[in-house]
């Protein structure tokens, strides 16, 4: 006799009425009403993206105190002496292979999906190179600055926003390297990959976020 695990839709709220009118691709992180334990990965996920969303209030709250701040003390923002942040070539390697990392987490997470075990850990622990080739150059550009964390506004700010953003990278390192161990463990990732699914997402949205801070801190210049 087959059994399947029942969930109780506890959720106050109705999703199904507005499934059908979402795309493909988006209907798998949305949880649908009760329904079998297959559905158990969509609400997981579900939840996992509620917290991404109030991780989201948190960086546009910087991001919107770094601008106004900006555009307040724009004639005083660069103490004398003080360049501030270069869009160097350390900086745009950076940020091309922060960003390229998303493509290649994506597809490891795809051939997970497919059952390719093997092209899924070489693919993962590409991505986990990655981010921290971005977390040695983010401390090499530090290290360069000719200003620190107590330089004004332009420090404290500069340094809040990047290291805030390195701390969830090594958390996203730290997060891909536990599912990497575990993908070691026999039949892991039988009865579903909930942590894969969600380390690719929290790899998305650090880079999403990259894109705003790489925006306002190295190409908005006075």
């Amino acid at each position: 006799m087959n059994r399947r695990t029942i969930y109780i839709d506890e959720s106050p709220i109705r999703f199904e009425r507005w499934r059908k009118y979402l795309p493909s691709w988006l209907k798998r992180f949305l949880p649908s009403g009760g329904g079998n334990a297959e559905d158990h990965h969509g609400k997981a996920i579900f939840g996992f993206i509620v917290f991404l969303l109030s991780e989201s209030i948190i960086f546009l709250s910087f991001i919107f105190t770094y601008v106004a701040l900006r555009l307040t003390h724009s004639q005083h923002w660069l103490p004398p002496g003080i360049s501030g942040p270069q869009l160097s070539t350390l900086v745009l390697i950076n940020t091309v292979v922060l960003l390229s990392s998303s493509l290649i987490v994506q597809s490891a997470e795809n051939a997970l999906q497919h059952s390719r075990l093997n092209q899924f850990r070489w693919l993962w622990l590409l991505t986990i190179g990655m981010g921290s080739y971005f977390l040695i150059g983010q401390g090499i550009e530090w290290s360069k600055l000719d200003f620190g964390l107590s330089t004004g506004l332009v420090g404290s700010t500069f340094y809040l926003l990047t290291g805030f953003h390195s701390l969830h990278v090594l958390a996203g390192v730290i997060f891909m390297v536990t599912m990497l161990v575990r993908s070691f463990f026999p039949g892991n990732y039988h009865q579903g990959y909930f942590g894969v699914s969600a380390a690719t997402l929290f790899w998305h949205f650090v880079d999403i976020v990259w894109v705003f801070l790489f925006s306002i801190l190295y190409l908005w210049r006075d």
